[in-house]
């Protein structure tokens, strides 16, 4: 006689466990959902955006790290941002082969920090 294995998969360690994340345009839209998705993977979050108060709401929600208000299309935007470190290779590299492996992302050119660009096609 057989018995059917009833183990349930071993939870997964959440991808941002422990990173500081900076979201530009991180009080709405694709940049809010961004921020979200990040806290669920348990980063800590740095948002930025245009708007004070809607970035204040947005930060209340995801309970951010901090806020930067500043419109990033403007030329002399403040001279920096609360990122506390710098990135490496790894990062870079994670980023190019997210990139590469995201099939949401496809018929555009990414400036990848570094000094690199990804065109996906």
């Amino acid at each position: 006689m057989s018995t059917a294995s009833t183990a349930f998969p071993a939870q997964r360690q959440p991808e941002l466990l422990g990173q500081t994340v900076v979201v530009l345009g991180g009080s709405a839209s694709i940049g809010l959902e961004t921020a979200r998705r990040a806290r669920a993977e348990e980063a800590n979050v740095i948002l930025t955006g245009r708007d004070p108060e809607r970035l204040q709401r947005a930060a209340s929600e995801l309970d951010a790290l901090s806020t930067a208000a500043f419109d990033a299309t403007d030329p002399a935007p403040p001279p920096t941002l609360p990122i506390r470190r710098v990135v490496g290779p790894a990062d870079v590299a994670a980023l190019a082969v997210h990139i590469m492996t995201n099939t949401a992302l496809t018929g555009a050119t990414y400036d990848i920090d570094g000094g690199q660009q990804l065109v996906a096609g």
